[in-house]
């Protein structure tokens, strides 16, 4: 991701207080289980992974889960703390409120489909 999506994400969150805490390892979500919200990484390292291979690592500014959130379907990844890290959740109700208010933040989480989805074209092109 490009630094001025990442550090607008930042900016949007920065003054949050209301966070979710996760040990080095622990699991933030599994692959296949029922998701309805997404989250900001505020502080720390995520791994994505991909049927038990590692897709992402994200960092702060970067968000993971939005798939489930937005078509309401099971987790497509699992997410695992790489680090101690501080996550901010974001449910429907909040996303819908947060792209009202910011739409620069609806372009950023379509960007960063985008980014996965060209990322996974890759992937399967190379498998194949």
């Amino acid at each position: 991701m490009s630094g001025e999506h990442i550090m607008n994400t930042l900016d949007l969150f920065k003054n949050e207080t209301d966070y979710k805490a996760f040990k080095a390892g622990e699991i933030i979500f599994r692959e296949g289980e029922p998701g309805d919200n997404m989250y900001v990484v505020l502080e720390g390292a995520v791994d994505i992974n991909v049927s038990g291979e590692k897709f992402i690592v994200a960092q702060p500014g970067d968000i993971v889960g939005e798939m489930a959130l937005i078509d309401s379907s099971a987790r497509s990844a699992t997410a695992v703390a790489r680090t101690k890290c501080k996550l901010i959740a974001i449910n429907e109700e909040r996303f819908t409120a947060l792209t009202q208010q910011t739409p620069a933040f609806a372009i950023h989480v379509m960007r960063i489909l985008v980014e996965r989805l060209r990322r996974m074209n890759k992937i399967l092109a190379s498998i194949t």
